[in-house]
C-alpha cells in the first residue's frame, strides 16, 4: 500500500466514524458549529488573505488565465460572503429527521418518509477556495461528514479555511473529522477518493469539464455533477428593451469565470436591428469579444463570424456568441440542442410565451426576465450551494441542504401483523 493509499484510507475511516456521530447531532450543536466557523473566518481574514496571496502569486507564475485567477481570489467581500453564507445556513431549517407523507394503510400501520443524511460526501473542486467553507457548512447542517479535495492551485487558501472549520467544530463539541480537507496535492488522492465505496457515499465534483469527465468515467462511487455552464438569454420580439439590455449585460459581464454567466445571446429577428447595435456597443465597451451568425455580423461591425464550435463552448471569459433566431421555438430548439441544461432565460412581456418557454426548455433552472447570474444557492435562499447539478436524478439545480439528504420509509404500528 502506498502512502497516498494509506492516507486516503485513514481519511475515509475517520469520515465514516464522524458520519455516525453527525447523523445524531442535534440542530443546536450544528448551528453552534456553523456560527463558530463563521466567527473564526472573520477573525482569521488577514491570515486567509495572506495564504490566498501565495496561491495567486503561484497561479500567475504558472500562467493561469484571468478567469481562473478570478475564481481563486479571496478578497474582503468574498471572505465576508463565506462567513455570511455559514450564518445563513445556520438560520435554515434542519432537514434531518423531517417526516412527510404520513398516511394510514387499511392494516392500521402508518407509512411515512423521513429525511436522513447521505453519510460521507466526497467533494472535488478546483480554484474556488470559498467552496471549502460552503461545502463544509452545507454538509455539516445536513448531518453528513465530508472529505474535501481542493485543487493544487488553492492549497494554501484551502488549508487556512480548513483551520477555521476545525476550530468551529471543536468549539461546538462535534467531531473535528466531520470535515477533512485533503492536505496533499498528489492527483492520486482523487483516484483513491472516487473509488472508496466502503467509506464514501457520493462524490460531487466542481471544476472544469476535463475534471468532471474524468470523475464521471472513473468513479465507482455515485456522482452528482454538471459538465458545463453554457447558459443562454433569449430576447423575444415582445421583450421590454430596457429590461433586455440590463439582463443581457449583467448575465455576461457581472463575472466571466462562473458557470451561470451567459455564453450565448439569442435575439428574435423582429427586434435584432433595434437592440443588437446598442447591446454590442455596451459589450465592446466592457472588452467583450463578439462572435455572431451571418445576420448578426451584418448588424454589428466589430463582430467576427461564429463557428459551429462556438455554440457548444463555455467560454468563462469575455467572449459572447450571438445568434438571431426566427422565433421563440427556434430559440428553444437551439438551447436544448447546444445548451448544457444549466440555466436559460427568456426576456418577454408575453405571458403565453413565458409558459411555453418554462415547460419546453430542458434545463435545471429556467428563468423569466432575470439574469442567469441568479442561478446560485445563496440567491435561491439555500444559504450556499455544493454545486449546480444538471443531472435529472436525486438532485437538480443548485444543490443545498435537501440535495445532501435522502429519504427512508418509516412504518408506525401498534402490534399489527400481516395476515
Amino acid at each position: 500500500m502506498t502512502d497516498i493509499q494509506a492516507y486516503m484510507q485513514s481519511l475515509g475511516e475517520n469520515a465514516r466514524a464522524a458520519a455516525e456521530q453527525m447523523s445524531l447531532a442535534d440542530v443546536h450543536s450544528k448551528n453552534e458549529a456553523l456560527l463558530a466557523i463563521a466567527d473564526a473566518i472573520d477573525a482569521g481574514a488577514d491570515t486567509i488573505k495572506a495564504e490566498n496571496a501565495k496561491d495567486l502569486q503561484a497561479g500567475r507564475e504558472k500562467g493561469l488565465d484571468a478567469a481562473l485567477l478570478d475564481r481563486l481570489e479571496l478578497n474582503d467581500d468574498r471572505i465576508a460572503g463565506m462567513s455570511e453564507g455559514l450564518r445563513q445556513i445556520a438560520r435554515l431549517p434542519d432537514p434531518v429527521g423531517d417526516i412527510t407523507d404520513l398516511a394510514f394503510r387499511p392494516s392500521g400501520i402508518q407509512i411515512g418518509k423521513m429525511r436522513v443524511p447521505l453519510g460521507v460526501i466526497g467533494i472535488i473542486y478546483e480554484s474556488r477556495p470559498n467552496v471549502t467553507a460552503d461545502a463544509a457548512g452545507l454538509c455539516l447542517k445536513s448531518g453528513n461528514a465530508t472529505i474535501l479535495r481542493g485543487g493544487s492551485e488553492a492549497i494554501h487558501s484551502n488549508q487556512a479555511v480548513a483551520a477555521c472549520i476545525r476550530d468551529g467544530l471543536t468549539a461546538a463539541g462535534l467531531p473535528a473529522n466531520a470535515v477533512q480537507v485533503v492536505e496533499t496535492t498528489d492527483r492520486a488522492a482523487v483516484g483513491e477518493l472516487i473509488c472508496a465505496k466502503q467509506y464514501v457515499d457520493v462524490i460531487i465534483p466542481r471544476g472544469g469539464k476535463s475534471l468532471i469527465e474524468r470523475i464521471s468515467n472513473e468513479a465507482t462511487v455515485p456522482v452528482i455533477k454538471h459538465l458545463d455552464g453554457i447558459c443562454h438569454v433569449y430576447i423575444d420580439d415582445r421583450a421590454d428593451k430596457a429590461k433586455a439590455c440590463d439582463i443581457a449585460i449583467n448575465a455576461k459581464t457581472h463575472r466571466y469565470g462562473v458557470c451561470n454567466a451567459m455564453e450565448t445571446l439569442l435575439v428574435n429577428k423582429a427586434v435584432a436591428a433595434d437592440i443588437l447595435p446598442e447591446l454590442a456597443k455596451a459589450f465592446i465597451a466592457k472588452g467583450v469579444e463578439l462572435r455572431g451568425c451571418e445576420q448578426t455580423c451584418a448588424l454589428i461591425d466589430d463582430c467576427v463570424a461564429a463557428t459551429d464550435e462556438d455554440w457548444d463552448t463555455e467560454y468563462l471569459a469575455p467572449i459572447l456568441s450571438i445568434k438571431i433566431v426566427d422565433d421563440m421555438m427556434q430559440a428553444i430548439a437551439h438551447i436544448n440542442h447546444h445548451g448544457s441544461h444549466h440555466t436559460d432565460t427568456i426576456v418577454t412581456e408575453d405571458y403565453s410565451k413565458v409558459r411555453q418557454f418554462l415547460r419546453a426548455v430542458d434545463s435545471s433552472s429556467v428563468m423569466v426576465n432575470a439574469s442567469t447570474r441568479f442561478a446560485d444557492g445563496f440567491e435561491y435562499g439555500l444559504g450556499a450551494e455544493i454545486g449546480i447539478s444538471t443531472d435529472k436524478l436525486h438532485a437538480r439545480g443548485p444543490v443545498g441542504l435537501e440535495g445532501l439528504t435522502s429519504q427512508k420509509y418509516i412504518v408506525l404500528g401498534d402490534g399489527q401483523i400481516r395476515e
